[in-house]
């Protein structure tokens, strides 16, 4: 049987003691419960209070805060670590007894595991386990049983917990409610139901939602994820709620996150939610733009990281005419500081870098000004796209509606007979006749992305040179904005010199395939970084122009 700590001296006589002191909540337990369990300050400032009622003088605290403790978590504890660590490592001084000092015992473990583990590093150190005011000495039989029956009672505490967890989270995606962290760009309102706090209403924040979708139109206008992130962490008003940095992570989440258009995910499936999308996210062209977004961050062919920032136009764009599409073009530097766009595999083919740059972008801006063919390639079916879009998204509130409609019947009772409006074989049958057709629009939203902004922009322009370089009254693009639009609708390959060693310049080496146009290349066949081409056969022509 346990001791009572005030006559813990009468007990273990001749001996001093010490305490480790620990404390640990979960962030799922008890959250947001009126009148719910002590906090970790609270546990320690309780640990306090009963170690100086006994002068048990404390060497070291241990904190695990937000923390699970049962078999379910997700992140490890590690004060928790240290504890163990401190009882095995750290020998008691001659005369001195050590105490682990805790709350109670789901504190320390909702786990068995992890009750065994603690259990046999006090064991081997000779140390003595306090909780709920009982002191436990676990070299004893009877104290062994005890503690390990209140270790199987907080493990199936905990069970019980994750299964209320469960089934709250599926109660509230069915419904479409908010659940789990608030998403960058949405506030919430909350209020106290049955004792609980609970999320009655998410809603657009008043300035981080703007935020979220100039974020989506820096990245379908063409500038990339990099100076997006520089952006973020630059303005004030982006600052993140939590104090913690934007990283490539957390905006490639931001961007890649439904829950912008109003959508709630469970399980993998997303369903229509309660609160709204963003403001300007809301129109079929709003969702398009999503989509391009979620085309170009997911796009495995699509190199998203880069060591450096971009400098060259064409690097890692341009093709080697004589090793075949599986070898890029890439800036090289030769003798006399030369800037030269060159095969990165064999070498066999380069040329002066300005002179390609130039010859690019003459010939994309002349066919810019070409209307009617540059409509024909980029807009085959403009106003098909944003039909399927609106014809969707109609046809998706239509089934959503039907689907609601029909649970409401199922849930709401005759008052004569006593049974459901609609059984529960019609409500099942009328779920696998909607919920296929609501996946199979829902994907068709998703793979309609039609054409981005920056490409609309050089298109619809009355001087398309104006928009590349810039006129009185505006700046020109950027480098990776020219760098998109060119990877969009131009492949561009470069053909050895005739002669080796010819150093007159020859533009029509530079062979260029627009969109609609044979040998035009929708995707790069690979990303910098992977496999290189194998090197063609020896002998292969080679020249400078």
């Amino acid at each position: 049987m346990p001791y009572a700590p005030e006559y813990l001296h009468l007990v273990i006589t001749g001996v001093r003691f010490q305490a480790y002191l620990y404390g640990r909540n979960s962030d799922n337990e008890f959250a947001g419960i009126v009148g719910a369990r002590d906090s970790v300050d609270d546990q320690l400032a309780t640990g306090r209070t009963l170690c100086a009622r006994h002068e048990w003088p404390i060497i070291r605290e241990f904190k695990d805060s937000d923390l699970s403790a049962s078999r379910h978590a997700k992140k490890a504890r590690d004060d928790f670590e240290d504890l163990i660590a401190a009882i095995t490592a750290d020998a008691a001084p001659d005369g001195v007894r050590r105490i682990v000092v805790a709350y109670e015992a789901s504190r320390y473990y909702r786990d068995l595991d992890a009750y065994l583990r603690l259990r046999k590093a006090c064991m081997a150190a000779n140390v003595l386990l306090c909780y709920n005011g009982q002191v436990y000495d676990l070299s004893r039989r009877d104290d062994r049983k005890v503690t390990a029956q209140h270790a199987i009672d907080a493990e199936d505490e905990a069970d019980v917990i994750q299964e209320r967890n469960d089934r709250t989270a599926a109660l509230q995606a069915e419904a479409g409610k908010p659940h789990g962290r608030l998403p960058f760009g949405y506030a919430r309102e909350y209020a106290v139901v049955g004792g609980r706090s609970r999320c009655i209403r998410q809603y657009e924040h008043p300035t981080q939602g703007k935020y979220v979708v100039k974020a989506l139109k820096h990245i379908d206008g063409g500038g990339s994820a990099r100076s997006l992130l520089r952006w973020l962490r630059s303005d004030p008003g982006a600052a993140r709620p939590d104090g913690s940095e934007w990283s490539p992570r957390t905006v490639r989440v931001m961007l890649l996150n439904r829950a912008y258009l109003g959508e709630r995910l469970h399980h993998g499936t997303y369903r229509r939610a309660t609160w709204e999308p963003l403001k300007g996210l809301e129109t079929p062209a709003g969702q398009a733009m999503f989509n391009r977004v979620t085309a170009i961050l997911t796009d495995p062919e699509r190199r998203t990281a880069r060591g450096t920032e971009v400098a060259h136009l064409l690097t890692y764009l341009g093709l080697c005419g004589q090793c075949g599409d599986d070898a890029m073009l890439t800036h090289q530097k030769r003798a006399g500081g030369r800037s030269l766009l060159g095969c990165e595999v064999a070498g066999d083919t380069t040329i002066c870098e300005d002179v390609a740059d130039a010859v690019v972008e003459e010939a994309l801006i002349r066919w810019f000004c070409d209307k009617p063919v540059a409509r024909a390639a980029l807009l085959p079916n403009a106003e098909d796209v944003e039909g399927k879009v609106v014809a969707a998204q109609r046809l998706i509130a239509g089934l959503e509606g039907q689907l609601a409609e029909a649970r409401a019947l199922a849930e709401d009772f005759d008052e004569e007979t006593g049974r459901p409006r609609l059984s529960a074989t019609s409500l099942a049958s009328m779920e696998a006749k909607l919920e296929p057709k609501l996946v199979q629009q829902r994907q068709l939203l998703k793979v309609t992305t039609g054409v981005s902004p920056l490409l609309l922009r050089m298109l619809e322009a009355k001087d398309p040179q104006e928009v590349w370089n810039g006129g009185p009254d505006s700046p020109g693009l950027s480098l990776e904005q020219k760098r998109e639009i060119i990877r969009s609708v131009v492949t561009v390959r470069l053909d050895p010199a005739p002669v080796r060693g010819l150093n007159r310049v020859d533009v029509s080496r530079v062979r260029l395939a627009f969109a609609g146009e044979p040998g035009f290349r929708v995707r790069l066949p690979r990303a910098r970084g992977t496999v290189r081409a194998a090197a063609p056969r020896s002998g292969a022509a080679a020249g400078t122009g």
